[in-house]
């Protein structure tokens, strides 16, 4: 019964060896995936640092631009402040001429002059009265000569705007130009917080699946243990099994001797001879009963 329970024990733990050889292909394969699956992330995570990389790239490079762009303009606006104090001045010019005025109107002025200036040049006049269209003349061309500083002055003005305009459209496009890049600075940075996130994410994950690696390892370790000491165990049972079987063997060899030289000594005993098998298994008892006859 002993030898049966031991073989019983033997099949169980073969059977327990099997069953932790087949989890150990299970995790073998869960390790793989784990891997496979943590080193892609790492990739991707990788991938994602140098796109952050690049993107950091063109958002610096377009604030340098807006830094440069923001002293070319500023500076463009400072070169008009001159031609500004320029058109004051000029303006106040104008305003000082206007108080010097007669009060009368340019076009009336004028044809006033022009009319003096057909009579004397078309009437026969006395000297008195040529003298006194001569200073009438006079006196309306210095009113006159106001207009005419006036419309230098306004000339000038139309021409230092003109040469405004230039500057200002200068600085409009800088700005404009520092408007658009200052924009796409703050997309790019959008951008670059999303991959920032996403690669936080993918980290997270792929830390996630390197802890499940490290347990899943563990546990493979662990079943390796188990399989080495249950196999140990079984190499235990196989040699006790071995040696009770020897032994049972051994036992049955010993009965069957005891029985064979019972029955040789019972022939023997007859009177009936021996062959040398029987005699063999007599070994000294064959004497000894002769001697009692």
């Amino acid at each position: 019964m002993t030898e049966r329970t031991k073989a019983v024990e033997l099949t169980a733990v073969s059977q327990q060896i099997d069953n932790v050889k087949e989890q150990i292909g299970k995790t073998g394969t869960e390790i793989t995936a784990y891997i496979e699956k943590r080193d892609k992330l790492n990739l991707q995570a990788r991938t994602s640092r140098q796109e952050i990389a690049d993107l950091k790239k063109e958002r610096d490079a377009l604030n340098g631009s807006v830094k440069k762009l923001k002293q070319q303009r500023d500076e463009t606006r400072t070169s008009i402040q001159p031609y500004i104090e320029e058109i004051k001045t000029h303006s106040q010019k104008i305003r000082e001429l206007k108080e010097k005025r007669s009060g009368e109107n340019r076009h009336v002025l004028q044809k006033e002059l022009d009319a003096i200036e057909w009579k004397i040049a078309t009437t026969s006049l006395d000297l008195q009265e040529e003298k006194r269209l001569i200073e009438n003349v006079r006196h309306l061309e210095i009113q006159l000569f106001v207009y005419k500083k006036m419309d230098a002055h306004s000339k000038r003005i139309s021409e230092i705007k003109g040469e405004l305009q230039v500057f200002q459209d200068k600085a409009d496009a800088f700005h404009k130009e520092l408007t658009e890049n200052a924009q796409k600075s703050q997309e790019l940075h959008a951008k670059m917080q999303l991959k920032f996130a996403e690669m936080g994410k993918i980290r997270d994950d792929a830390t996630d699946l390197h802890v499940q690696y490290l347990l899943a390892k563990e546990k493979l370790n662990l079943l390796h243990d188990q399989v080495t000491r249950l196999m140990e165990q079984g190499r235990r049972l196989q040699e006790t099994v071995r040696e009770e079987t020897e032994k049972s063997k051994k036992s049955k060899e010993q009965e069957i001797k005891e029985k064979l030289g019972s029955q040789a000594r019972d022939k023997l005993q007859r009177g009936e001879k021996l062959n040398w098998q029987e005699f063999q298994l007599m070994g000294g008892s064959g004497g000894d009963s002769r001697k009692e006859d």
